[in-house]
C-alpha cells in the first residue's frame, strides 16, 4: 500500500500524522511539497520536494512508485497542481481525493470586496485606501506593481522578487498570527485596506477580525475551482475516513498496476 499526499498545508501535516497511525505495517506514506517556501515544516513519513513535470510526470510517478491512493491537500490557491493531479490520477487509474479547508465567511460589520483575481484586487484598491496590508504571498506581486500612489506592507514567509510595488515594506513572518499582533500591526502602520486570498483556516484569520474592529475594507480574492468530478472533504478526519474505506477493499493488484502503465 502506498499513499501520496500532495501537501504543504497545515491540514496535510495533520493528515500525515493521522495516516502514519492508520496505515498497516509495510505501507508507504509519501508527502510531496512544492519547495516554494524555505525551511518548510516537514510531515512524518517519506517526503519529496519539487515538481513532477506536469500531469504526465505525475502520472509516471504514480505508476513507477505504485501509488494506490492520491490525496490533494495543497493550498486552495495552488490550482495548477490540482488540475495536474486530476489528469494524472485518471491516467494512472489511482483514486483521488481533494482536501480543502472551508473558506472564510464575512460576519456582521465586515466590509469585504470580492475579487476574481489579483489583478481585480489591484484595480479595486485606489478607491478603497492608500496604505495597504498585502497578505497574498510573494507570488503575483506584479499585479500591484503599477500602483505607485499606494504604500504597501507586504507579509510573506520568504522575501519577494521583482516586479513588485515601488513603495513597499516587507515583513517576513509565518503564521499562526494572533489577534493582538494583527491589531498592533494595523494601528502601527496606519493600514486602511487589507488584501487577502480566501485561504481559510484559523492561522491567518485574525487579520480579518482586526480589520473589522478597525472598520477598514478587506479585498478578498476568490478561490480557483476544484477540478470537476473529484470528491472533496473539508478536513483531515473525513480524508482519513475516505482512505479507511479504500483500505477495506485493499490496494490494487500488481498486475493491474503494470497494465495501467502500459
Amino acid at each position: 500500500m502506498h499513499v501520496l499526499v500532495l501537501g504543504g498545508t497545515t491540514e496535510a501535516r495533520r493528515l500525515a500524522e493521522s495516516l502514519v497511525e492508520l496505515l498497516p505495517a509495510g505501507a508507504r506514506l509519501t508527502s510531496s511539497l512544492a519547495g516554494r517556501v524555505s525551511g518548510p515544516r516537514l510531515p512524518p513519513g517519506e517526503v519529496r520536494i519539487g515538481g513532477f513535470g506536469g500531469a504526465e510526470g505525475l502520472a509516471a510517478w504514480l505508476r513507477t512508485h505504485q501509488v494506490d491512493a492520491l490525496i490533494d491537500a495543497t493550498h486552495p490557491f495552488a490550482g495548477t497542481i490540482s488540475f495536474n493531479a486530476a489528469a494524472a490520477a485518471a491516467a494512472a487509474h489511482v483514486p483521488l481525493l481533494a482536501l480543502r479547508r472551508p473558506g472564510w465567511v464575512p460576519g456582521d460589520g465586515d466590509d469585504w470586496h470580492a475579487a476574481g483575481s489579483l489583478a481585480e484586487a489591484a484595480a479595486a484598491l485606489p478607491a478603497l485606501g492608500r496604505r495597504v496590508f498585502l497578505t497574498t504571498g510573494r507570488m503575483g506581486l506584479a499585479a500591484f506593481a503599477g500602483l505607485d500612489e499606494l504604500w504597501f506592507l507586504m507579509r510573506s514567509v520568504d522575501a519577494p522578487e521583482a516586479p513588485h510595488p515601488a513603495r513597499m515594506e516587507v515583513l517576513l513572518d509565518r503564521g499562526p498570527f494572533t489577534l493582538d499582533g494583527e491589531r498592533d500591526l494595523i494601528r502601527r502602520h496606519r493600514i486602511d485596506v487589507v488584501v487577502t486570498k480566501d485561504s481559510g483556516g484559523a492561522a491567518t484569520a485574525p487579520k480579518l477580525t482586526a480589520a473589522r474592529e478597525a472598520r477598514i475594507p478587506v479585498v478578498v480574492v476568490r478561490r480557483p475551482p476544484v477540478p470537476r468530478g473529484i470528491p472533496v472533504v473539508d478536513g483531515p478526519e473525513p480524508a482519513v475516513e475516505w482512505l479507511r474505506e479504500h483500505l477495506r477493499h485493499g490496494p490494487r493488484p500488481t498486475a493491474a498496476r503494470t497494465q495501467s502503465s502500459g
